[in-house]
Order: structure tokens, then sequence, then C-alpha cells
């Protein structure tokens, strides 16, 4: 009932050439549990990971990965719908080149070679994948995560709200529902070490130009929105001013302070759209988001602003 022989590979570990060995493995991994000399029971930790198929283990057979592909922007209609029945390490790779292939908008020929150009940055689908298997509440039944892709976006749900807020995933470490479903997907890098992941979300998008990743906590969820590309004059206000929020805070990750400079770089917008950068600055003071990082400062033209929790 479980994929041992994925286990072996992913951790790079030759496979035991006797049962036993296999068995002593998998058990110190408390993936099985002896219940008697001769007899062993799969653990809750070791079916999410290795199961071959969720659906056997009644109190998993809800939490396998959905994934939705709808056609156009609304959920009148899907295209096409897979749901992935094995455990969540044995099934990550498959995971991630579906939902890639889902995602592709075109083919170039550069030097000889087709490059595949897909609509979201890697590491987006990297880090938000796992973020939802791991921090879902188990204790929700009936539901389990799911990706939906929408021509304009991708949304990534996770049973259970959020345990802190948020505005605080780009700078504060996440709190774990499940520690070790998290340290061993660490173990075989699904995910990155605690507290390295969103800000790198937040990098790749800013890099790319692409609107601001949104996250919502529901009463029993947690969403990730991923948005397709759209210009600088099709982004509303609220998008505006997330990205502004997220800069700030993914500058003082690093040690940097925002200014009108760097969001006209954020945006892809030359010196001569500073009036209209310093219009979403004030909009963001405004909601209580950032502050100035000098307050006895009045120059607005060279202001330096950080986030509302520095």
């Amino acid at each position: 009932m479980l994929r041992y022989e994925s286990y072996f590979e992913l951790l790079d570990l030759p496979i035991p050439s006797d049962r036993t060995g296999i068995l002593h493995r998998l058990e110190e991994d408390r993936l099985i549990k002896a219940e008697t000399s001769h007899s062993w029971s799969i653990t809750n930790l070791g079916a999410i990971l290795f199961a071959r198929k969720l659906s056997g283990f009644s109190t998993l057979k809800r939490k396998s990965l959905r994934v939705i592909l709808y056609e156009g922007i609304r959920r009148t209609g899907s295209k096409k719908e897979h749901l992935f029945y094995e455990g969540y390490a044995s099934s990550f790779e498959e995971v991630i080149r579906y939902i890639r292939d889902l995602t592709q908008t075109r083919e170039l020929i550069e030097d000889g070679f087709n490059k595949k150009i897909y609509t979201y940055p890697d590491i987006t689908i990297h880090e938000l994948i796992p973020n939802a298997l791991i921090h879902q509440d188990f204790q929700i039944t009936g539901t389990g995560p799911m990706v939906e892709i929408f021509d304009d976006r991708m949304e990534i749900t996770n049973p259970g709200s959020p345990l802190m807020d948020t505005l605080r995933f780009i700078d504060i470490p996440p709190k774990p529902r499940n520690e070790e479903l998290a340290a061993f997907m660490r173990r075989i890098d699904i995910c990155e070490e605690r507290g390295s992941g969103i800000d790198k979300v937040i990098e790749s998008v800013e890099g790319l130009l692409l609107p601001p990743p949104d996250f919502i906590s529901y009463e029993s969820s947690t969403k990730a929105i991923l948005y397709a590309r759209k210009d600088f004059s099709e982004m509303n206000w609220d998008e505006r001013v997330r990205a502004c929020y997220q800069h700030a805070s993914l500058c003082s990750v690093s040690n940097q302070v925002l200014t009108n400079a760097s969001m006209r770089v954020r945006f892809g917008l030359n010196e001569t759209e500073s009036s209209t950068i310093s219009r979403i600055i004030q909009e963001t003071l405004k909601r209580d988001l950032i502050k100035p990082a000098d307050s006895d400062s009045h120059s607005k033209r060279h202001a330096k602003y950080i986030p509302f929790w520095q």
C-alpha cells in the first residue's frame, strides 16, 4: 500500500536487499509502526507521503490533491479535472509537471532549441503547492487541497485557516500544523527551509512585472492566488497597493527600504511616472500598510518607507 521504492529514491538511499531492512528504515522515519513482531501498520504520515492510493485510508481519502482547469475566468465550466491519488511525496514531481503543462502559454525557438514559456515562474508553483499540502488542517474532513487554473489566475486552496496574519507571510516563518510532514518534505527538497519561501515567490513575481499574489484567510480554508501577466494600466488600486506593501516587506527582509525609484522598477515604469507611484505610496500609507522610514523627513521625492510592522 506504500510506494516504498519512492522513499528510498527521494532520499537517495539504496533499497535494502531484504524485507527486514526495508521495514526497519520505514519504521525509523515513522512511516510504519510495529504492532507485533510480525505485523506493522501504516501511519498517517506514511500514507500521506507514500500511499499508492490515499482513498484506501479512511482518514485521508478526501485529502488527494485535485487540479481543475477552467475555460475562461469563471467556474461555469471545467475543461479538465484530475485527482492525484498517490501520496504527496511520491506524486509531487508528476503534480508539478502536470500543472506546468496546463499553464504553458507558447513555445519559442531560441538558439535552435524549443523553449517553453509558462504563465507563472517555477518557484511560485514549487513553493505554494507544498505550502498548501503541508499547512492544511487534517482535522477538517470532507475536503482537501485544490488547484484551480483560470485564464487570468491560479488559485491554490487548502483546508484550514492560517495560524498567522496573511500580511506577515513574507517576514515571519509560518507556524506549522504538521511538523513531521513539513520536516520530511524539507528533507527531500520539496519545500524550502522555514521562512525562505514566500519572499522568493514575491521576488520572482516582481522580476517578471506580474501582478502581486494574494493570500486570503477564510474561516476554514486558506487561498493563495497567482495572477497572469497584465499591464500596469490594467491593475486596479487594490493590486497596486498590495504590490506596494509586498515590495516594502521584501525590501525590509533584505535590509533595504522602499522608495519611489524602487517602486518604478517593480512596475517597469520610467521616471515620468513618479507622480503615479507617489499616489500609490500615499494610498498604501493611508491604509496603514507602510510607514515612513524617517518620520522627520519631509521630502516626498526622496522619501523612504518600511512596512507597518517594522
